[in-house]
């Protein structure tokens, strides 16, 4: 970045696994996720917290505006699909859904949004993904079609 340019930019992502065959299952969620904390990090991001359940994962993270977010979705996919698949973490060919949700954040809110994410396991003991989902699109008036939406596999 030229001199001069200071930024302060926290993005949240969210995307899910793209078969109910090959849901996010413990103890390799935990290395999925560390994984994609190290492609944040060569990025030249900062991740904050990543963390998830089966059915979906959320990315906090500290955005280096020299990488768009566009880019950087791509690359946390790819790289995170490489690693499971070439570690035969699953049982299945593993792939993400097509698409993403970004959502921006202001410093007040990392606290709140970390704890938020960090506790994934007990809220989606209440709540569904797809509930969860919608009322973001909702919370940030997104304008969505539903048949661009992820398969949500809570069905």
């Amino acid at each position: 970045m030229k001199p001069g340019t200071f930024t302060q930019l926290y993005i949240q992502f969210v995307f899910s696994p793209k078969n109910k065959s090959a849901l996010l299952i413990q103890p390799f969620r935990t290395r999925i996720f560390e994984y994609m904390g190290g492609i944040v990090s060569n990025l030249g991001h900062k991740s904050i917290i990543i963390n998830g359940t089966t059915d979906h994962v959320h990315l906090f993270i500290g955005l280096n505006p020299k990488i768009s977010i566009s880019d950087t979705v791509h690359e946390i996919k790819r790289g995170s699909s490489l690693f499971i698949n070439e570690n035969k973490l699953l049982n299945c060919k593993f792939e993400w859904q097509n698409g993403y949700g970004a959502f921006s954040y202001s410093r007040s809110h990392i606290d709140t949004l970390y704890n938020y994410i960090k506790n994934q396991e007990a809220h989606h003991q209440k709540r569904t993904f797809r509930e969860e989902y919608l009322d973001l699109l909702k919370k940030y008036d997104i304008e969505f079609d539903d048949q661009y939406l992820f398969e949500f596999f809570d069905d």
